[in-house]
């Protein structure tokens, strides 16, 4: 059987990069998934697709940064789908700039998407696991929050919020049957660092143990790991998928 058979997943980000791997390897292992995404024409032609290969996925619009919206998307989803076992809070943003140079625009924005949505995502899923007695609650972090990032004090502030409410969480919910666990990404191959300039790409893999970049497929495979039965037992952790970066 499937890693994730029967199962339900909420995807947050899932229209592109490591989201739409993680949403890939959810339904190769055998789950129906939603994708909360704000992009909608990318987020639907994503789903059709998915849909035309024969695999039971739906997209839904959601701001994550809007609790309305979040509550009503999971109402959705649970009333769609029958239950919610699998939330990822992969949602992010990054609007990078020095603390001399940084707005408070930009500060807010990241705060808003990557600390904020991940607190209204799960606060709307909890009560549907609760309920059922089961879970699995994944959140992104990332390793600059185990070391810091020159220009990214705003997204540096959430992803180490993350992990502490990723520990948090762990404690509080785990007599309902809800693990929670958080994945720390170091340098990977997203659309992103295709605008990186060579040289740059170099110093990311030279720093990194392995040599490389990783893929989106490396931590969607650990999102898929923790959010299986193999993890039951898991909880409360954070693992890096940096190729050595941090130690």
């Amino acid at each position: 059987m499937k890693r994730l058979q029967n199962k339900v997943a909420i995807v947050t980000g899932g229209a592109r990069g490591i989201g739409l791997a993680t949403v890939k390897k959810f339904i190769e292992e055998g789950a129906s998934v939603a994708i909360w995404d704000i992009d909608e024409s990318i987020g639907q032609k994503v789903a059709s697709d998915f849909i035309a290969e024969g695999y039971i996925v739906a997209f839904y619009a959601v701001n994550t940064t809007d609790l309305n919206a979040v509550n009503e998307a999971a109402q959705q989803v649970f009333d769609h789908f029958g239950s919610i076992d699998i939330l990822v809070n992969n949602a992010g943003i990054t609007r990078d700039a020095s603390l001399k140079n940084m707005s408070t625009v930009q500060w807010q924005q990241v705060i808003d998407v990557n600390l904020t949505g991940v607190f209204h995502c799960t606060k709307a899923v909890y009560p549907f696991m609760a309920e059922q007695g089961n879970g699995r609650i994944l959140n992104a972090a990332s390793v600059v929050a185990l070391y810091g990032n020159f220009g990214q004090s705003n997204y540096v502030a959430t992803k180490a919020g993350v992990i502490g409410m990723t520990k948090v969480w762990a404690r509080e919910f785990g007599r309902k049957g809800i693990t929670v666990n958080a994945v720390a990404p170091g340098f990977i191959n997203t659309e992103m660092m295709q605008t990186v300039p060579q040289n740059l790409l170099d110093g990311f893999k030279a720093k990194t143990p392995l040599g490389r970049l990783g893929e989106v497929a490396d931590i969607a495979n650990a999102y898929a790991f923790l959010a299986s039965e193999e993890a039951s037992f898991i909880t409360g952790t954070v693992i890096s998928v940096d190729g050595g970066l941090v130690m």
